[in-house]
């Protein structure tokens, strides 16, 4: 992958320039091939973004259909403990009108029996005489005491008789009265339990279809995130086997690059290195160097650079002065550039710059320190317009910071 327009090598038959120019073939062949295998990388890390959303917003939707579901079932339940209380209050409320319409039809006949008596005791009183009137004629025509006070007694038990019926009467016609007054508030009250039971009886079978249609959304949701998570996972596994093919091609892409550098570089720069790459664009740190978890593999990794905030089309400094050594597109890291700053402290650094939009700079140029080499982009595995800026020393990367 490395390439050095001057590179000298041993041997009379093929020439510097003939030898860089084979190898810059070699560096785009391979480039080639590499960007042909991880095609579908890039297209695969798409629909796992994708389907790792899709997992989330499943299992967000599941959570919130879950808790509509035990909402509805808890209202359910208490419109069906609520329906059996109020079956069973009016069930008793029935009984009760049933048997005091029982009482007032005995009592109704009951009165009817006692009109009768008292008719045919008028009736008989028109026939044969009134007692009071015949107590009167026994006065006058008894024959001695004693038979005056034999008669006058039985005058008395028919009067008393004749009081007692009337009496009994109006006592029943009385509770007859009340009656027909509580049987009609009972049939009120009746009425209006049957009412608020055939209401809640509604509410109930709307809260039976709720509950089965949240059931029926539940499930749904249950096999939409069995089927989000199976893709996710059938993806991940993809995305990491050709993560693990490319971590292979591009680590012997770097041990050809600096094994080609190494033979360009004099003696180089020796001293405090605070200071001394020139800051590669303007931006905020977004993401340091260092170890973290993948957000969508979850494993843990190293952060190998620093992220910069970077809007798409910022010019990108050379850190130093050096040589381009490469220049090619990742899926992962979108479009690289590697340049070649020389030895520093006695180690070949080499500074990455990824994710960019389009270069100023290319292979086998030389740069000076500041000049504008390429501009901030987003391609390959990248939310958003920014830099990810790499340095390394003898092919291991470090913490950049430690350089600015």
């Amino acid at each position: 992958m490395a390439v050095l327009s001057t590179l000298a090598v041993a041997g009379p038959a093929v020439s510097p320039l003939a030898h860089a120019d084979n190898l810059h073939d070699k560096k785009h062949k391979v480039h080639q091939g590499v960007q042909s295998a991880m095609g579908d990388l890039d297209e695969s890390s798409k629909a796992l973004t994708a389907a790792t959303r899709q997992l989330t917003a499943a299992k967000a939707k599941l959570v919130d259909a879950q808790t509509r579901l035990a909402a509805t079932q808890g209202e359910l339940t208490a419109a069906q403990v609520l329906d059996a209380q109020m079956q069973a209050k009016l069930a008793e409320a029935v009984q009760q009108l049933d048997q005091a319409q029982a009482e007032l039809v005995a009592g109704t006949a009951k009165v009817v029996q006692q009109r009768a008596d008292i008719s045919r005791l008028v009736a008989s009183n028109y026939q044969y005489g009134d007692p009071r009137l015949l107590g009167l004629s026994m006065v006058l025509t008894a024959k001695d005491p004693d038979e005056l006070a034999s008669q006058l007694g039985t005058v008395d038990s028919l009067m008393d008789r004749e009081s007692g019926m009337y009496d009994q009467l109006k006592a029943n016609e009385a509770m007859l009265r009340t009656q027909k007054k509580k049987i009609a508030t009972m049939k009120a009250a009746v009425a209006e339990q049957r009412k608020a039971a055939a209401a809640n009886l509604v509410q109930r079978q709307a809260l039976e279809q709720q509950a089965a249609a949240n059931q029926a959304e539940v499930a749904g949701l249950v096999s939409q995130r069995a089927q989000a998570a199976a893709q996710a996972r059938q993806i991940r596994a993809h995305d990491v086997r050709k993560l693990q093919q490319l971590k292979k091609e591009e680590a012997r892409i770097k041990k050809m690059i600096l094994a080609r550098a190494k033979q360009h570089h004099g003696a180089g720069f020796s001293g405090d290195t605070g200071g001394f790459l020139y800051r590669p664009v303007p931006g905020v740190v977004t993401s340091p160097y260092g170890w973290r978890k993948h957000p969508i593999y979850g494993y843990w990794g190293l952060h190998d650079g620093i992220d910069f905030s970077a809007p798409c089309g910022t010019p990108m400094h050379a850190g130093a002065g050096g040589t381009v050594i490469s220049e090619y597109y990742s899926s992962v890291w979108g479009n690289r550039l590697f340049l070649d700053v020389g030895n520093v402290n006695g180690k070949t650094m080499t500074l990455i710059y990824n994710h960019i939009s389009a270069y100023k700079a290319h292979t086998g140029d030389q740069v000076a320190r500041g000049d504008v080499v390429a501009y901030a982009g987003t391609t390959g595995w990248s939310t958003g317009c920014h830099l990810h800026f790499t340095v390394m020393l003898d092919g291991v990367a470090v913490d950049p910071a430690g350089y600015l």
